[in-house]
């Protein structure tokens, strides 16, 4: 065939109308499919000849199997290599939207304000209070999260919140990163054993810490020395709170170890651990270091006689205190040990409660010998003590020396009409002219001629903002002619602010004098009746 006959022909074949083309099967459909796109991928593709279009729809004697399966194979593989092709672009894109991502992330200040937002908080870079927000365990790992951002953070307080407990480790782990932490607050968050060892393994990333208070975590019982062993000598503590954790008396002699650490201590409270008793008798030593104390309260701790014997060494050698709170404690008032009267060697007392210890006359007798030497005391809580009726003239050389008293609680001590005609006569001499809070409640023992005097003589008492002259539970009493004293009394008495009168019976027209009272002499006082 020559070569003007082969070009006339596919010139011809070229010029075919459209209607004498072969109309394309399903299969070529699937592979211009292909092939676009292989062209949309943006890969170049090398385009068919004029002559590969034309004999493109022949067979050659290759199977259409064959043919079917290379073009099928050819399809794999390049699908393959897009594939991968767009694995490589997602990743580039991944990895732009994860340098965006955190470009964008929030600071840890942006972090820290949704997280107190969140609790209804306000933050604070040096105080972190969240007392009885109902945190949960998830709170408490977020929290830990957050403690590298506040460098400068001098306080933490969680109590009230029941899922610290099982969780505090989360947090100690992060101490480090505030190291200058002073206060730490922990009251009834159900600690466990292991929260109190991870606490006492934080003492030594934390120096500074100044103030720790567990009470009312009652698994702390038994387990005081997981956290007693860690301390060490030049420890900062100042304030030591314990109260109502179960303590025993095992615990009592691990504390009594500790004590040695605790040179700094000015604040210790151990109150409310009744099983606690017999846990001081070998503590005196220990206890006498303690020259900067200026608190201790043991109230409620059941302290046995060998503890009031040990007490009656050691509490005297305390220069420093300032509060003493033995009270709830029976043995104090029948131990044969003069504890009571050598609180005269504490001239800096202000606060004295020994309120239900049981006391004897004899006892009490040598409390009022030693009141002579407490001239800056303030406090004096003698409530629930029988024999102080009818003997309150034993205090009476105290009462006029004592020029600072502004405390003085009297409750359930069977006074009786004499007595309150001396606190009248003290007022009328110019003795106990800043009592501010005057607690005579269940001392049903007073006649209506005590009250009487007592209400015509209180126009002297120009401080006293609280009055208290309830019942008993157990009983009821019609008031006398002397209600009508109180009110004139009340008339004259610019301070008080609340009236205690439970379980008296007013009469309709005692009532109604009394409801009336405020808005008749424009005063709000509180009436408890």
């Amino acid at each position: 065939m020559s070569a003007d006959l082969l070009k006339g022909d596919t010139q011809s074949c070229q010029n075919k109308s459209e209607e004498d083309i072969p109309k394309s099967s399903p299969f070529d459909f699937v592979i211009k499919q292909f092939q676009g796109k292989r062209s949309s991928s943006g890969k170049r593709k090398e385009q068919p000849s004029a002559i590969q279009k034309f004999f493109s729809g022949f067979d050659f004697g290759k199977s259409e199997g064959k043919e079917r399966q290379e073009i099928e194979e050819t399809e794999i593989n390049n699908c393959r290599a897009d594939d991968q092709s767009e694995k490589e672009n997602l990743s580039v894109e991944d990895e732009s939207s994860q340098l965006i991502s955190e470009a964008e992330s929030p600071s840890g200040e942006q972090r820290l304000n949704q997280f107190m937002q969140k609790l209804g908080k306000k933050p604070n870079s040096k105080n972190l209070d969240l007392n009885n927000c109902a945190l949960s365990a998830a709170d408490v790992t977020e929290l830990a999260s957050l403690l590298p951002f506040l460098p400068e953070l001098e306080e933490i307080s969680l109590s009230w919140n029941g899922c610290v407990g099982g969780t505090l480790k989360t947090l100690t782990a992060q101490f480090h990163h505030v190291n200058l932490l002073k206060v730490l607050r922990l009251n009834n968050c159900r600690l466990s054993a292991e929260d109190v060892t991870s606490l006492g393994e934080a003492f030594e990333v934390v120096p500074q810490l100044e103030e720790l208070d567990l009470s009312w975590n009652s698994n702390i019982g038994g387990k005081l020395s997981l956290l007693t062993k860690k301390l060490r000598k030049g420890c900062k503590i100042k304030l030591l709170k314990i109260t109502d954790c179960n303590l025993t008396a095992r615990d009592g002699e691990s504390l009594d170890t500790a004590l040695q650490h605790l040179t700094a201590l000015r604040k210790l409270d151990i109150s409310c651990n009744k099983e606690i008793g017999g846990g001081f008798k070998d503590s005196a030593a220990h206890l006498a270091s303690l020259k900067n104390l200026e608190v201790l309260d043991l109230h409620q701790c059941c302290v046995t006689e060998e503890d009031v014997t040990v007490l009656s060494q050691v509490i005297p050698l305390l220069s420093s205190l300032q509060e003493l709170n033995l009270s709830w404690n029976k043995n104090i008032g029948v131990s044969s040990d003069p504890l009571l009267g050598r609180l005269r060697f504490l001239p800096k007392l202000r606060s004295v409660a020994i309120s239900n210890c049981g006391l004897g006359k004899e006892s009490f007798s040598s409390l009022a010998e030693a009141a002579l030497h407490l001239p800056e005391l303030e406090i004096l809580d003698l409530s629930w003590n029988k024999c102080v009726g009818g003997n309150l003239k034993l205090l009476l050389g105290a009462l006029k020396l004592a020029t600072e008293i502004q405390v003085l609680r009297l409750s359930s001590c069977n006074l009786v009409a004499e007595d309150l005609a001396l606190l009248t006569l003290l007022s009328h001499d110019g003795h106990l002219a800043r009592l501010q809070k005057l607690d005579l409640s269940y001392n049903n023992t007073i006649s209506d001629e005590g009250w009487m005097v007592f209400c015509q003589g209180l126009t002297v008492f120009k401080e006293l903002s609280e009055l208290d002259v309830s019942l008993r539970p157990s009983s009821c009493r019609a008031c006398g002619t002397w209600f009508s004293e109180l009110l004139a009394a009340l008339t004259k008495l610019p301070a008080l602010a609340e009236l205690g009168m439970q379980r008296w019976v007013l009469s309709e027209s005692q009532r109604k004098q009394l409801e009336g009272f405020n808005r008749d002499n424009k005063r709000n006082i509180r009436f408890d009746c």
